[in-house]
């Protein structure tokens, strides 16, 4: 059974959230979460077995006054959340992740990879990293790519490092969640598509990124970032009403109680609105997907130590709660 972390204060922000969960050897089923780890099962507050939380979603306007009135009501019986087993909070039809969108981070890398006979002080390359990210901001377009629903697990399940994965690496994101569907929308419509958010931990295989045999192909994310269990998720999807700044919310990640990465999102290049907005202009976003904004500086590339098994990552992002994922590294094929 996943291991809960002990909550130092309320689980998340706001009056409840969903989640996923079952108890010992049940089947999964949708919760509505309270800050005081209270669980309410929601196919009998719906009177619906089959109900999940993606269904919940896909009639998010006329679910979410239901759930806002059953958060408010003390009268439905409620479990202690203890005991249970807390999965990824929704199963998305479609997961669109992004990169390069925190500008302290990009920054970082462009003066990293420094150009062969490039001597200038860092301070001055440093300056002209900035002035790219603000034309990039004022005048570019996000870089959004896709991810596969297979790779998601639950927020406090094991991660297993593949044995073919030579350069594992972190990297905490806020995810927005789909609750209307979204198709050519623009970025001033762009938030009331999004239902809710929560926590995504994206990780990536740095030396499968770019194709050695077919250089020109450029970047292969199916390999680097889409091994089973490679995108912990959750653990809750705290509703949009309830996180009104997602523009200025804290990530940190921590790597067996070090802090790596510690950033707000008021870093991103391009903000929540923008994101959805530009991956709806190609695809059609559905109740439930799930669209990755990118992770801040601090990933284990920076730091020169990648993942191994027997790490523990600790992720949180305010409001949204805490995960904490434990490394297991598979062994030789």
């Amino acid at each position: 059974m996943s291991v809960i972390p002990e909550p130092s204060s309320a689980l998340f922000a706001g009056p409840f959230a969903l989640g996923t969960l079952s108890a010992p050897d049940g089947p999964a089923f949708p919760a509505l979460v309270t800050p005081d780890a209270q669980v309410l099962d929601l196919r009998v507050a719906f009177g619906d077995e089959r109900l999940t939380v993606r269904s919940l979603l896909e009639s998010w306007e006329t679910a979410l006054p239901r759930l806002r009135s059953l958060a408010g009501d003390s009268a439905p019986a409620r479990k202690p959340l203890a005991g249970f087993r807390v999965h990824a909070p929704v199963e998305p039809h479609q997961v669109f992740q992004s990169g390069a969108n925190y500008r302290q981070h990009v920054i970082d890398l462009h003066v990293a990879h420094r150009a062969p006979g490039d001597d200038r002080p860092e301070e001055e390359r440093r300056a002209e990293a900035a002035d790219i990210m603000d034309r990039r901001a004022a005048e570019d377009l996000p870089y959004v790519f896709i991810g596969l629903p297979s790779a998601i697990t639950g927020p406090y399940d094991d991660v297993v490092l593949p044995s073919w994965a030579e350069k594992p690496d972190w990297e905490l994101e806020l995810a927005a969640v789909i609750g209307r569907p979204a198709h050519r929308v623009s970025v001033e419509e762009a938030l009331d598509h999004v239902a809710g958010y929560t926590i995504a931990n994206d990780l990536t295989d740095r030396a499968t990124v770019f194709r050695r045999d077919m250089p020109q192909i450029g970047t292969d994310w199916l390999r680097s970032k889409n091994a089973p269990g490679f995108t912990p998720l959750g653990p809750w999807i705290v509703p949009a009403e309830s996180v009104p700044y997602p523009g200025d919310l804290r990530l940190t990640l921590k790597l067996n109680g070090e802090t790596m990465q510690d950033e707000s999102t008021k870093d991103m290049i391009f903000d929540v609105a923008r994101m959805v907005s530009y991956a709806s202009q190609a695809a059609r976003l559905l109740p439930g997907d799930l669209v990755l904004t990118g992770s801040p500086a601090g990933n284990g590339m920076h730091w020169g130590r990648l993942l191994r098994g027997g790490d523990v990552m600790d992720g949180a992002i305010t409001g949204l709660g805490a995960q904490r994922t434990r490394c297991v590294a598979e062994a030789a094929q």
